[in-house]
């Protein structure tokens, strides 16, 4: 967090929650004069990560809902959130990948190449 992010959450900052991450989730205190709308915004507990947020909360950020948490209990069936890993060591990386020594099973004979004019 810059030190003008830190000066406008201090000064017009409202605490709404925070998530398991640890990141913490802020709103206006009293709407702007001639805005559309309370600004709401995070500050990530590490570095600044969009896909660290989760879903609960991405939809009050983009203003989908009003209550910052579902009202209901997450259901059984449902995962706990995990940010994007791609570009990093726990991406997926198929058989073959150049991390894994590029190496990948031959074709099977079932492919055939175009040639154009035949």
């Amino acid at each position: 967090m810059d030190i003008g992010t830190w000066l406008f959450t201090k000064l017009k900052g409202r605490q709404v929650g925070r998530d398991d991450a640890g990141n913490i989730y802020y709103e206006e205190r009293r709407p702007r004069a001639g805005g559309p709308r309370i600004r709401r915004w995070v500050i990530y507990a590490g570095p600044p990560e969009a896909s660290e947020v989760p879903p609960e909360w991405h939809s009050w950020l983009h203003y989908t809902t009003d209550e910052p948490l579902p009202t209901e209990a997450r259901r059984p069936w449902q995962k706990p959130h995990q940010p994007n890993a791609t570009g990093t060591p726990l991406s997926y990386r198929p058989p073959g990948h150049d991390y894994s020594g590029g190496q990948r099973a031959r074709a099977t004979g079932d492919y055939e190449a175009w040639t154009p004019g035949s």
